[in-house]
Order: structure tokens, then sequence, then C-alpha cells
């Protein structure tokens, strides 16, 4: 008989994928154990942690990974499982008896910016503790778009200059390229920094993805030969053929339309860069400007209002918030649940991707902005006002004049929306039901 429960807790995300800058991951660790929101928020890098400490665990994560836990019930007392997949966790369970146990529904994602914690105490197992450790305040830049722009354009070249430290200096450097905003910020703001670092610019290049139809691949080449930077353009050529749905469903293991079909054009974007380059492994991307700024068509949302989204924190990174009616426990919410549709296509072939505008000091800034006097609650004023911002800060910071074009989701830029479509459903009940189905054929 057993009288008193074992815990267990297996980590199966690996010490060696940390990305940390200012401490090692031991330290970070200690950081997490300690709970204390201020000593978390000092991590500077990308991160999926876990601490142990008698029957408390503590997990936190940035913004830019996944990380997900499932609690198993064994006999002798509780099993936590830790990884960035669901399929990881329920391939373990498989190897240790427990595969009747899972489903898809019962992984948990530790949401980012928040300590969670979780007791291992038995059966019933008490609801996880969320302390929030990065807590961006509002209206804390001036209502003065140069500045604004400047500021947050030099965190961006922070963030980017931290991460190509990081990269060994004979590995090419590729940028998942649009011609957008963002990831036209990101190019110009990465090859200003290689060029102030004394970094050979022969390492750049900007990938595109052209399906055929799609305006990206136009836009890309009118951005870079309007900014003296063509030579360092690079068209990856596809069709809506090539679209595999069950793979895209398998990689990023959700179900939400407009990410799923982000997801598939960043499985092809990946798998033609790496049928070209089979060595290549460092890429950057524009993923998260689109929320820091607040630029996404609120009409296309009955749940949102421009006040909703003006007056809730963080409310394109974090959904509604931990703790609301709302909130996934399987998925998290905004970025946070969404930020898969680019982590999961570039690891799947074996990329390490990056997003500057993910990191904690450049959403600071964004979420520091002055919305609502510098929009008066108008929806073009707020759709205008990333572009402004955006262009301003580029000048600022590379004295280079960037062109603005017309917003365009990523996946409806490289292909028509009539196309891709035709090959992925706009409906989230079809595409859940596949996704859920793929699992039950896995456990057989």
């Amino acid at each position: 008989m057993i009288n008193q429960y074992v815990e267990r807790v297996v980590n199966l995300i690996s010490e060696d994928s940390q990305r940390l800058y200012n401490m090692s991951v031991e330290d970070a660790r200690e950081r997490v154990l300690s709970g204390k929101p201020e000593s978390v928020r000092e991590i500077d890098g990308s991160f999926a942690l876990l601490a142990k400490e008698g029957k408390t665990v503590r997990l936190a994560r940035s913004m830019d990974r996944p990380m997900r836990y499932f609690l198993a019930k064994r006999e002798e007392g509780p099993a936590l499982i830790v990884a960035d997949r669901m399929d990881t966790i329920r391939d373990w369970l498989h190897q240790e008896g427990f595969g009747d146990q899972f489903h898809p529904s019962y992984t948990r994602m530790v949401p980012a910016h928040y300590v969670v914690e979780i007791q291992l105490i038995g059966c019933p197992d008490p609801d996880p503790v969320y302390t929030r450790f990065f807590d961006p305040q509002k209206n804390t830049q001036p209502n003065d778009l140069d500045q604004i722009g400047r500021r947050y354009i030099g965190a961006l070249a922070e963030e980017i200059a931290k991460w190509i430290s990081t990269v060994p200096s004979k590995e090419p450097i590729g940028i998942c390229f649009s011609g957008g905003i963002d990831s036209g910020a990101v190019f110009l703001t990465t090859h200003h920094v290689m060029q102030s670092m004394g970094t050979p610019l022969t390492r750049l290049k900007a990938f595109t993805l052209n399906l055929g139809g799609g305006e990206d691949a136009t836009q890309a080449r009118d951005f870079l030969k309007k900014t003296g930077h063509s030579l360092f353009l690079e068209e990856i050529s596809g069709n809506a053929d090539d679209i595999n749905l069950d793979a895209t469903l398998q990689a990023i293991e959700d179900y939400k339309p407009l990410d799923v079909e982000c997801a598939a054009m960043g499985m092809l974007l990946h798998k033609g860069i790496r049928e070209r380059y089979p060595d290549w492994k460092f890429l950057l991307d524009g993923d998260g400007g689109d929320e820091n700024l607040k630029d996404y068509p609120i009409e296309e949302n009955p749940e949102l209002t421009i006040k909703s989204v003006l007056h809730n924190q963080m409310l394109y990174h974090e959904g509604w918030g931990v703790g609301k009616i709302k909130h996934s426990l399987t998925y998290s919410g905004g970025l946070s649940r969404s930020y898969t549709r680019t982590y999961a296509p570039a690891k799947h072939y074996g990329f390490e991707g990056f997003s500057p505008f993910t990191r904690p000091s450049v959403i600071e800034v964004s979420e520091g902005i002055p919305y609502i006097d510098m929009t008066d609650y108008e929806h073009g004023k707020l759709y205008d006002l990333k572009g402004r911002i955006v262009a301003a800060g580029v000048k600022a910071v590379t004295s280079v004049d960037m062109p603005v074009f017309e917003k365009r989701r990523f996946q409806h830029g490289a292909l028509p929306v009539e196309s891709l479509r035709s090959v992925i459903s706009e409906k989230e009940p079809l595409l859940r039901r596949r996704f859920h189905s793929m699992h039950e054929e896995a456990n057989g």
C-alpha cells in the first residue's frame, strides 16, 4: 500500500535549446524557482524553463516558443511531463504505458509572460497559480510619432544585435521577407546592424515565397529596389498543389484557420529554403509586429471593438488574458497561442528562427504608446499608425526611407485568397475535427 504520493517530473525540453544573453540556464532556472516576477523579468533571451523544489514546480517561457505540460495519473503519484509539443508528450506517455490517458485537449500551454506554479500533491490536483512577470504600462511614451518610432526601432535594433552576436561568424543569416512593414523593418534594421557590427553582408539574404499569382513577390522586389537592396532577394517558388494540410496541422498542433493558412505558407517557405540550402540554420522574421502595433482589422472579429483593443493590455499578444472565461488552458491566447505558426514550421525543417518583435523591450515601447490620444478611437487612424511609426523609426535608426505598402497577411500575399481557401477551409470546426482525428489515428 502506498501511504505517500511520489511525484515524478519529466522535462523533455532540451537545455541546449535555451538562448539566454545575460545569465546561465541554471541561474535563470533559479529565478523561475523563486517565483519572484521582477527576478524572472530580468531573464534576457528565448527560454522555456522548468524548476522544481519538493512538490512545487514552476514553469515560465518567453513569447517566441511554446511550452506544454501534461499531468499523468500513476498509482504511486502524479507525473508531470513538459515539452514543446503535444506529440512529444503523447509519445512519452505511450512508452510509459499511460497512452490511454492522452488527448490533445488535456495538455496545457504555459502562457507567455507568466510563471506557472503547480503543486504535485496527488488527486485531486489543485489549479495552477499564475504570476505575471512582464507587465508593460500604458501611456509611457510621448505623443510624438518620431520619438516613438526612434525608440521602437531602436529597441528592435538592439535585439537584432544581441541575436547576431550569438550566431557563429561564418553562418549565413536569412530573413523571411514579404516587403511588408514588419519584414521590411527587420530586413533594413538587420542590414544596418550588420554594417555597424562589421558583419559581412554577404551572409545576408531575403527569402520571399512565390506560389504564383500572389502579390508579395512583386512587393518584395519593389521594396528592395526602392531601398537599393535588390541583390539580397531570393525567391522560393512553388504552387498551391504543394500545400499539405495534414502536415501543417501536425506541425502546429492547432486548428485556427488563419494560423493554419500562415503555417502552411511557412512550411513551403522553409521547405524551399532547406532544399536549396541543406545546411542553413538561422532565420529572422517579422512575426509579432502586427500584435505590437495593434494592426489587425477589427471589423473581421465580431468579438472586438476598438475600445477593447485599446483598453486591454496586450490583447493581441495574450488574448483575453489568464483567468478569463475565454482563455484557453490548452492553447493560451493571442500570439502566445499562435506563435506556433512560425515556430513549428521553422523547427520542422531544422531552422532556428527569431523575431525581434516578440522581445519584451520592443513590446514595452509599443504598449506604452498613447493610442487613444493618437487615434481618438478612429479605426483608420489606428491602422495608419503602424506604418507611420515604423517608417519614422527606420529612417531615424538606419537613414533609409522605407516604403510602406498596404497591409496584407503573409499567407494572402504568397497565394491569392481564393486559391488558398480551395485547399484550406476557413471553417474552424472542420479543421479542429481533422486535427483531432489525426491524433486518434496516431493513438491507434
